[in-house]
């Protein structure tokens, strides 16, 4: 049974802590499922993990393509995950169910602590996984760097 992360964004922004969370993932030997609710951010995600890290490599690839399958990271809209990711990131408010939490091995949910509104989803999707018994654990940069602040 999987657990809840929830990042709440406040010193890096999403396309510099989502790079260093992929690499933790994939060095866990996870295949990784960032969903979010926008095809125009996924593209911009996209582009943005091409460019960092700025010394190495991060493969993944935009879903749609011929190799989904293949993807060891794979950026979506969509609650498929055609590449059999393990871990499932979600960022921009992306939904996530409890089904699909205890299934995985890890959930992440990015959100962007500047925004009051991605705020204020965070806490309804907390409240909706923990409530549904979905083990779930916060975390803040707020001091710059992560610091775990509850968990449940």
């Amino acid at each position: 049974m999987g657990a809840a992360y929830f990042y709440h964004l406040t010193h890096r922004p999403l396309e510099v802590a989502l790079p260093q969370l992929l690499e933790r993932a994939l060095a866990n030997g996870w295949r990784v499922a960032v969903r979010g609710r926008n095809p125009g951010q996924m593209s911009w995600l996209d582009e943005q993990l091409w460019l960092r890290p700025d010394d190495g490599f991060l493969p993944h690839g935009l879903a749609g393509g011929a190799q989904d399958a293949a993807q060891p990271v794979l950026l979506t809209t969509t609650s498929e995950v055609p590449n059999a990711a393990v871990c499932l990131m979600t960022v921009d408010g992306a939904e996530v169910s409890a089904g699909e939490v205890q299934a995985m091995e890890r959930t992440c949910v990015l959100f962007d602590g500047n925004d009051p509104a991605a705020v204020q989803a965070a806490r309804v999707q907390w409240k909706a996984l923990t409530d549904a018994g979905c083990s779930a654990q916060y975390w803040s940069e707020e001091s710059g760097r992560w610091e775990k602040k509850a968990e449940k």
